[in-house]
């Protein structure tokens, strides 16, 4: 007999989210993912100077903040056909490489490591044990005995007060929980650890974007930062310097810990190397632009069949037609009005048509994407498996790190195959975190050199023409690929249309009712107890859910909207 569990909402994600799973013979047969939140803004946008949607887009969310702006200032700059600095474009990548670094750290070790590490079996723990497997994988500081000691002392701490303090929301005991007591406490010791090293990425992303979340400093054309090498009222030389000391702390943390961590952790679950592929069609964007027209990037992007690597086709530049000729949201399962038939983004509509949640209905505030047809997944397994079909080494040296610490730990031989499950998509978001940080080094690097050769400038002026333009801005977000399409009619916003990466990935079903990517990954998985679904938790949690991208709709006449249920 089946039983239907529904978490609502899902905590530890940016956004409301519910899941809808019946589970039969011990595991998932099918699953339904519900955005809870209305994609307002682009109705909002209407009508307004193209030049303000960056700053406004931001506003989708209080976490993906700059790829929002990056990807819209480029969606106005592609309708506009225009160049932009390459001291832009390295600032840039700066501001999203460091945000992706905050992200990715933050993701695994406060959103998602809970569901894999017992905090209260960590007090069983010998901490000088963990201290010497700690320094057995890795060179990191905070790894010695005494750290380890202060680490179960205030761990006890909180157990002895009757609560677990930040560690209170787990399932603690759970039989899916499988690391023994040395390695939890480790975690636990890395999860502090990684709250004070999360901070040196966003002061990055502070110092060069004049503010975070919400960066102030780019603008249709390049950015806003004016460059001199004395002054302090400005991007100086001095304040490029404290940023590089920030980026080796960072490298040293991401290395040492987090690929370290991650390996260790997948050693002792190899079994969910087995669940959660799910939409094995996968597409990535490739960015961190080294030239004023988006034609040469430091990473790869394309789209991969069936997790067929013989079937990748490469994206190569902004406005490549690949992407923009495939791309289509249907609305058939979803709470707007529309037509038969999925529409391009160019003329996509967002008006809302709400129901009850409906099984074989409407049930979702998000769209269905879907690339050439059929849903695909994005995110830092796309991009990874991009990456190792187009054999580009500064990602693939990391992937094989990772599969050697994996190997070590538990003694056991990686297949390939292994990348395509739940486990997969956590190392292939640290892989990408060690990219990020490589990529915000060397962009550092870029930008002196070119203000060594004297070269300040940072923006060209956009024009816009009379009559109609159209363009979208792509950008690989910690999450994956996220494009803004915008349609331009004499200097003004005729419609706008944002394609984030968690509306792929957790879409309703789409026009041909074929499931998005969270629904397909959660079938076959297994359920040890309906009444704590920790395994539905991993598998979702892995896709780092973002479904903030909307707005909160308030009712003037103060009319009940939507209530949401916490069991």
């Amino acid at each position: 007999m089946s039983k239907r569990i529904t978490i609502d909402p899902i905590t530890r994600i940016e956004g409301h989210l519910r899941i809808d799973c019946e589970v039969g013979g011990g595991s998932v047969r099918k699953a339904w993912a519900s955005g809870q939140m209305w994609r307002g803004i682009e109705v909002i946008l209407l009508g307004h100077d193209p030049r303000d949607a960056w700053a406004i887009t931001q506003r989708f969310c209080g976490v993906c903040t700059t790829v929002h702006a990056i990807a819209s200032v480029r969606a106005v700059e592609n309708a506009l056909n225009m160049e932009i600095p390459v001291n832009a474009q390295y600032i840039r990548n700066m501001v999203i490489a460091a945000h992706a670094v905050h992200d990715e750290i933050v993701h695994f070790y406060h959103l998602s490591a809970l569901d894999w590490v017992d905090v209260v079996s960590a007090l069983q723990a010998d901490p000088d044990m963990t201290a010497a497997l700690a320094e057995s994988l890795s060179t990191w500081r905070g790894n010695g005995k005494y750290e380890m000691r202060k680490v179960k002392e205030k761990l006890a701490g909180f157990v002895n007060t009757g609560q677990l303090g930040i560690f209170t929301n787990g399932y603690w005991g759970h039989p899916a929980m499988k690391l023994p007591p040395e390695v939890n406490l480790l975690a636990v010791a890395h999860y502090l650890q990684a709250l004070e090293v999360q901070r040196k990425a966003n002061k990055i992303v502070a110092i060069l974007g004049s503010k975070t979340p919400h960066i102030q400093n780019v603008a249709v054309g390049g950015v806003s930062n004016p460059i001199a090498v004395d002054s302090q009222s400005v991007l100086s030389i001095e304040r490029l310097l404290a940023v590089k000391s920030d980026i080796d702390e960072l490298r040293d943390f991401v290395q040492n810990v987090y690929l370290v961590d991650v390996g260790a952790i997948g050693a002792f679950y190899p079994d969910w190397t087995k669940y959660g592929a799910g939409v094995t069609n996968y597409l990535a964007a490739p960015d961190f632009p080294l030239d004023p027209r988006g034609t040469q990037f430091v990473t790869p992007g394309g789209y991969i069949k069936a997790g067929n690597l013989d079937s990748f086709q490469p994206i190569t530049q902004f406005g490549d037609a690949l992407l923009r000729d495939n791309v289509a949201e249907s609305v058939k399962h979803s709470w707007y009005k529309g037509g038969s038939g999925a529409l391009h983004p160019y003329q996509g509509e967002t008006v809302p048509d709400y129901t009850d949640w409906q099984e074989n209905g409407k049930y979702s505030w998000v769209k269905s994407p879907t690339f050439a047809g059929e849903p695909a997944q994005v995110g830092p397994l796309a991009r990874v498996m991009c990456a190792v079909a187009a054999k580009h080494e500064p990602i693939t040296k990391h992937l094989k790190r990772v599969v050697e610490i994996v190997s070590t730990v538990g003694k056991i031989e990686v297949p390939a195959s292994a990348l395509h499950s739940t486990i997969g998509r956590h190392a292939a978001r640290a892989v990408m975190c060690a990219v990020n940080v490589d990529v915000l080094d060397a962009q550092w690097t870029m930008l002196m050199e070119n203000l060594a050769r004297g070269d300040l400038k940072t923006f060209h002026k956009p024009v816009f023409p009379k009559g109609e333009q159209q363009g979208f801005g792509i950008h690989e977000a910690p999450r994956g690929l996220l494009s803004h399409w915008v349609v331009i009619a004499d200097g003004k916003i005729k419609n706008y249309q944002a394609v984030v990466p968690t509306t792929w990935n957790a879409a309703p079903r789409n026009e041909k009712d074929a499931p998005g990517p969270y629904e397909a990954s959660l079938v076959g998985t297994p359920i040890a107890d309906p009444e704590r679904p920790l395994e539905v938790l991993r598998t979702v949690h892995s896709f780092d859910p973002c479904l903030a991208c909307a707005i909160h709709m308030v009712d003037p006449r103060r009319r009940e909207i939507m209530r949401v249920s916490v069991r």
